[in-house]
């Protein structure tokens, strides 16, 4: 899903409605205040001046809008042993979405922000809508891991030896055969999937046709990948305890190192790097410099998979005050020249 929603630094655009008072208040009200001035001074003031004015109060309120309407963007983990999914805030805080499942593995959110949870101990692949009410969107998968969703909505699920595709009806397709042990499934922003093989230590890339490339080999039991927004690739190394990032052109180098079997990963909108420990249960946030920190720990070891909540675009409120703000602008303007 496309991003309107500008990235601010330091997690500013997970901001809460305190936060947006705080940054977009002072330039709000000096906005009005050198509107106020313009119309005191009346002739001693320039339209233009006065037209910058409002400009600035155009932009303070757009910025207020957009960022009111940001929702937290929550990471998700799937935790195989305790048969739940657990959500956790940008702070770290932690609470239950779900729980009573019987094998949660692979995790995957659609553009709608419906989560879909593969439960390999059932076999079945769940649809959760973001209040939490749960439907089967499928049944009789053989063993589900990873999942990606492309950009026309099709859920892509790595099973025994194949990958599968699902239309957002239900309807399934065989999208491709013949690997060894897959597990991990990422889009980059070509609409190729990338799919780590954990049998072979091979990541190959299929075009959207179906099409099959080997993208880079020689790993060791590879599991989850997942791309940044520059497109470079990150690739969990569960055999060597590594963290993998591979360019576009398929270039390796190591980004981390010393890891307890890594296994989950994701990147979220600013770019930084979150993995999920399959031996220890501990979750690290990697800047994309690679700093590290723990963000999570105490799950205890076995699978951990983890997802984004997408990060929503503005609402049709927001969009409609922009431009009514606009309109009421322009007609002042208009009265002004008369």
């Amino acid at each position: 899903m496309q991003n309107i929603i500008p990235n601010f630094p330091d997690g500013i655009g997970f901001v809460q409605s305190r936060l947006i008072i705080t940054c977009f208040a002072p330039p709000l009200t000096s906005a009005i205040r050198a509107i106020r001035v313009c119309k005191a001074k009346g002739e001693n003031v320039t339209r233009r001046n006065c037209g910058l004015a409002e400009l600035a109060l155009i932009a303070a309120v757009l910025i207020a809008l957009i960022a009111s309407n940001v929702r937290a963007q929550n990471l998700f983990v799937s935790k195989y042993t305790t048969g739940s999914i657990y959500e956790f805030t940008p702070q770290g805080v932690q609470t239950t979405f779900v729980s009573g499942l019987a094998g949660p593995e692979g995790l995957v959110f659609d553009a709608t922000g419906d989560l879909f949870v593969a439960d390999a101990v059932t076999d079945d692949i769940y649809e959760f809508s973001q209040n939490g009410s749960q439907t089967t969107f499928a049944t009789d998968v053989a063993e589900p891991r990873g999942m990606a969703v492309n950009a026309g909505g099709d859920l892509f699920v790595a099973v025994t030896n194949s990958i599968l595709e699902f239309m957002p009806g239900g309807s399934r397709s065989t999208f491709a055969t013949g690997l060894d042990d897959p597990e991990g499934l990422a889009f980059n922003s070509a609409g190729n999937l990338f799919e780590s093989d954990y049998g072979s230590g091979n990541i190959y890339e299929f075009t959207p046709l179906g099409a099959q490339s080997t993208f880079a080999s020689g790993l060791d039991k590879p599991l989850e990948v997942a791309f940044n927004s520059e497109g470079d690739m990150f690739e969990a190394d569960r055999g060597s305890g590594n963290l993998y990032e591979f360019t576009t052109l398929g270039a390796r180098s190591t980004f981390a190192s010393g890891l307890t079997q890594p296994a989950g990963l994701v990147v979220n909108s600013a770019g930084d790097v979150f993995e999920g420990n399959f031996g220890n249960g501990d979750i690290y946030e990697f800047t994309p410099l690679g700093t590290r920190t723990t963000f999570a720990s105490g799950l205890g070891d076995n699978s951990i998979y983890l997802a984004f909540q997408p990060v929503p675009e503005p609402s049709g409120l927001a969009l409609l005050g922009i431009g009514a703000i606009s309109l009421l602008v322009r007609r002042r303007r208009r009265k002004s020249a008369a």
